[in-house]
This record gives C-alpha cells, sequence and structure tokens, in this order.
C-alpha cells in the first residue's frame, strides 16, 4: 500500500524537538509557534501509526520509534544541506577526492593549486595524504598520485614526471662533504625502499656500503625535517624541496642524483572519469609538462 507523501515541516519539526527534547526550543530554532510544532509532530505521528515521544512534565523522551526514526531524518537532512550548498552562482559543484603522496602534495601540488581553483572553479577539491601505500577503493578516491613504475594492478596510470633522488642535507653537515666518499661517513636517514643508497654509491663510483644503518622513514617530509636538524644525510627529489633549496635550508652537495621511479596519477579502470576528474588531469598534466621538459 502506498504511504501517503511525508511533509518536509513535520519531519523537521520532529527533528529539532528530538535534538532539543522540547518543543518550545524546536519552535524557537524553527521560527514558528510551539503549538505549530506541536501540531506537526502529532501529525507526522498519526500518519506513522506509532508515539515518537513521551511527553514529560519536563520535557520530551524520545520513543523507541522516534530512535530508530531520528538517524535516518538527519542524515537525510544532512544530505540535502550538503547538495544545495554545492550550487553556486547557477552551477553545482562537483566533489573531487584526491590522495597524493605528502612529499608530492606539500612540495610540489600545493604551491600550484591556486592556478586550478581559478581554472575550475565549481570543482570542490578534497586532497588527503599518505605515505604512498594507498587503498583507492576502499578510500573512495578518484585519483591517485603515488610513486612508483607506473605498474599497479586495475589501475590506470599516467605519468607526470621523474623524480630522481640525490643527497639533501644541512649547510653544517655539508661542510663535512667535500668528496662524496664521505657521504657514507655520515648518518644515512632513508625510506623503507633498501635499494636507494646502494645505487647512490653505485652511480657515485663507490664501492656500496655493506649495510645501511640508519633512522628509516615513511615520510620524505619527516626524513628532511631531520636533515634539517642535521641529524644525517637525506636522499630524496630535489624537485620536491625547491623551496628549502632556495632558502638555503638544505643543501645539495653533489650533482649525482638516481632515478628509481615517477610520480604517475592513476585511477581504478572501472572508474569512468567525470567532468571533474577530466579538468583536474588536464590542468594537472599541463602542469607537470614544463617538468618533463627541462628534464
Amino acid at each position: 500500500m502506498d504511504r501517503p507523501h511525508l511533509p518536509l515541516n513535520a519531519l523537521r519539526a520532529f527533528e529539532a524537538s528530538a535534538r532539543h527534547h522540547s518543543f518550545t526550543r524546536a519552535a524557537i530554532e524553527l521560527c514558528v509557534t510551539q503549538a505549530a510544532v506541536s501540531h506537526q509532530v502529532k501529525n507526522l505521528e498519526a500518519q506513522l501509526g506509532v508515539s515518537l515521544f513521551r511527553r514529560l512534565p519536563r520535557g520530551l523522551m524520545v520513543t523507541e520509534e522516534g530512535e530508530a526514526l531520528l538517524p535516518v531524518v538527519r542524515d537525510s537532512f544532512d544530505r540535502i544541506g550538503e547538495t544545495l550548498d554545492r550550487f553556486e552562482e547557477g552551477h553545482l559543484r562537483e566533489v573531487l577526492a584526491v590522495g597524493a603522496v605528502g612529499t608530492f602534495a606539500v612540495g610540489w601540488l600545493l604551491p600550484r593549486l591556486q592556478t586550478f581553483r581559478e581554472q575550475a572553479p565549481f570543482v570542490d577539491l578534497r586532497l588527503s595524504t599518505n605515505n604512498n601505500r594507498v587503498d583507492i577503493a576502499a578510500e573512495g578516491l578518484d585519483y591517485t598520485i603515488r610513486f612508483g613504475t607506473g605498474a599497479w594492478h586495475g589501475l590506470d596510470a599516467v605519468e607526470l614526471f621523474e623524480a630522481p633522488l640525490s643527497v639533501l642535507c644541512s649547510p653544517e653537515v655539508a661542510a663535512r662533504l667535500p668528496s662524496p666518499e664521505e657521504v657514507n661517513q655520515q648518518t644515512l636517514l632513508r625510506s623503507y625502499r633498501n635499494d636507494e643508497w646502494p645505487k647512490w654509491f653505485a652511480a657515485a663510483g663507490l664501492k656500496k656500503p655493506a649495510t645501511v644503518r640508519g633512522m628509516t622513514f615513511d615520510s620524505s617530509l619527516a626524513m628532511m625535517e631531520a636533515a634539517i636538524q642535521g641529524a644525517g644525510v637525506a636522499l630524496a627529489p630535489p624537485l620536491m624541496f625547491a623551496r628549502l633549496l632556495a632558502t638555503g635550508e638544505i643543501v645539495q652537495p653533489f650533482d649525482i642524483s638516481i632515478g628509481l621511479g615517477s610520480y604517475w596519477l592513476t585511477r581504478l579502470q572501472s572508474k569512468h572519469p567525470s567532468g571533474a576528474m577530466q579538468v583536474f588531469a588536464n590542468w594537472l598534466l599541463s602542469q607537470a609538462k614544463p617538468v618533463c621538459a627541462a628534464a
């Protein structure tokens, strides 16, 4: 049997009354009379055939039936409000969820995002950061920007640019490094990838260390902060730390670098790109093009 349409005003009166445990305070919030709120709730109860409140001398108590209805009503009003908020100047704002490696987000993406906001004002970008380990499906992301070879099962990957790694350290530590040979005498800061330092020593024409000892970080941002504080020498992409290099907080003592991968824009192969996704991808690739040309 078809149920008659429930009036929004009655549902709003019910939600406000349940939140305040009072018809009077609900009426003040809704800018109507207490009698109007009470009448709306009574009509709703009549349509549902249940009591939503127990009327007490000092307020209201939500019944079991009311407790079952309340979260559904609240969620529905919240979703309606969120959708209405996405309309701006006659346009519907599209939500775009992007996850990015923290180093890329802070060192390269954030300084450029103003141009994206100017070009795509109706895209509501929601940016989250990670340490290169992310589940794009479980986290509900439209895109992820990650570092690697581009080979990820079930993902479509578009290369942005390479990001070679080089020795970076504080000026004080660099003063103790007249040549690459002295690097192995320092504390070697590294990521969870065990092959980075051995490959750098090989590129420098030096004997690989038997073991690499030093602090291990899951974030290049944290590793670089340790390097700034003089804790050792880091192996990281100078491109991602251009601002620190420009201010002199860190230096690149040697022009020796190794390439272990690139940054990639990835999405699920099963996900059809939305308009917001296409706009973002086109913008990101246009921003990355000068980096590729300079490489």
